[in-house]
């Protein structure tokens, strides 16, 4: 397995830029951007910032089988969008901080063309790392990870994943 990836807050903020470049040149026109969370909350707060455009949540989970690390994780989605804007738009810039397998981003396309109250006429998606033996391949990406067992990437607020308030 290689070694993991550790990404600093300021070399995190550089990237979701660096995306946000990525995404303007595209010219393409969307008119809302919703998040997967938790990964992609940040990387959705600021591309809505920067781009203007109101910001909906999609909460999604990915489970790994403990006993078989290698096995396609079962994915969670919510049951509603979280958004102050109804309907969305029609044209959707779904984010993340990262397309590891796949399932996650592949399922959240899946629920918003199956259970939006509209469902969107185009979905774009966009992340920061693209892990290439991913089963979804999203539309824009900073950095292409290669490999059949790539690294983990340690992103600057996951020392909170083991953070206890009482180790404040």
């Amino acid at each position: 397995m290689a070694d993991d990836l550790e990404v600093s807050w300021a070399e995190y903020h550089r990237k979701v830029e660096q995306l946000a470049r990525i995404v303007r040149d595209s010219r393409i026109a969307p008119e809302q951007i919703i998040c997967i969370a938790k990964g992609g909350l940040r990387v959705g707060d600021i591309l809505a910032r920067i781009f203007k455009l109101p910001l909906a949540i999609l909460a999604a989970e990915a489970y790994t089988d403990r006993n078989d690390p290698r096995a396609p994780n079962r994915v969670v989605i919510a049951e509603s969008l979280t958004s102050t804007r109804q309907p969305l738009g029609s044209r959707i810039l779904l984010v993340d901080d990262l397309v590891d397998r796949g399932g996650t981003m592949q399922e959240a396309v899946a629920w918003l063309r199956r259970r939006a109250v509209t469902p969107p006429a185009e979905v774009w998606t966009a992340v920061i790392w693209y892990k290439r033996r991913s089963i979804f391949a999203p539309d824009f990406w900073v950095e292409v990870i290669e490999g059949d067992e790539p690294p983990w990437i340690v992103q600057p607020f996951e020392r909170y994943e083991h953070l206890r308030p009482e180790d404040l």
